[in-house]
């Protein structure tokens, strides 16, 4: 894996990235949903602000990528708004993310984390079987995108 891929907290200086690289990657695979506008719309309130994390992954200081961990309860957060920008794909950015977020989920004493995807979306859902994601019934998802969710229990 690549050692110039470093991994960095939000800050309100990012959030157009964050939007950006979402806005993105929605638009080409899907389309923007409401739910989607009001988190890329104030990243900062809707994770930050309930307990979660969004970080950036770089490349040689450029903006390369970024995920939020979205707070669902003390022992649960949900992967998500996992993006990479076209330019950087192919790089094992998408393994240095889903490794951070591991090692965070680890930090923050957590029993799982979730995710809800869509199964057209191979290489994204090869990624997190690598992990160790397993698929669980049903979605329960906010998106009309989501037709998988999948879980890594922690502990």
């Amino acid at each position: 894996m690549p050692s110039n891929i470093e991994i960095i907290p939000f800050s309100e200086a990012l959030a157009g990235h964050f939007t950006r690289l979402n806005t993105y990657w929605l638009e080409k695979f899907f389309v923007v949903e409401p739910v989607d506008h009001e988190m890329l719309g104030n990243p900062k309130q809707f994770f930050i602000d309930k307990g979660g994390f969004i970080f950036f992954a770089t490349i040689n200081k450029a903006i390369a990528g970024t995920f939020a961990l979205l707070k669902e309860s003390d022992k649960v957060y949900e992967l998500s708004k996992m993006a990479v920008a076209e330019e950087y794909q192919g790089r094992k950015i998408g393994n240095r993310m889903i490794e951070f977020c591991i090692a965070k989920a680890r930090e923050l004493n957590i029993d799982k984390i979730i995710l809800y995807s869509n199964t057209k979306l191979e290489p994204a859902i090869h990624l997190y079987k690598k992990y160790g994601f397993t698929e669980v019934p049903g979605t329960g998802s906010v998106y009309k995108r989501s037709d998988i969710k999948m879980e890594l229990v922690i502990r």
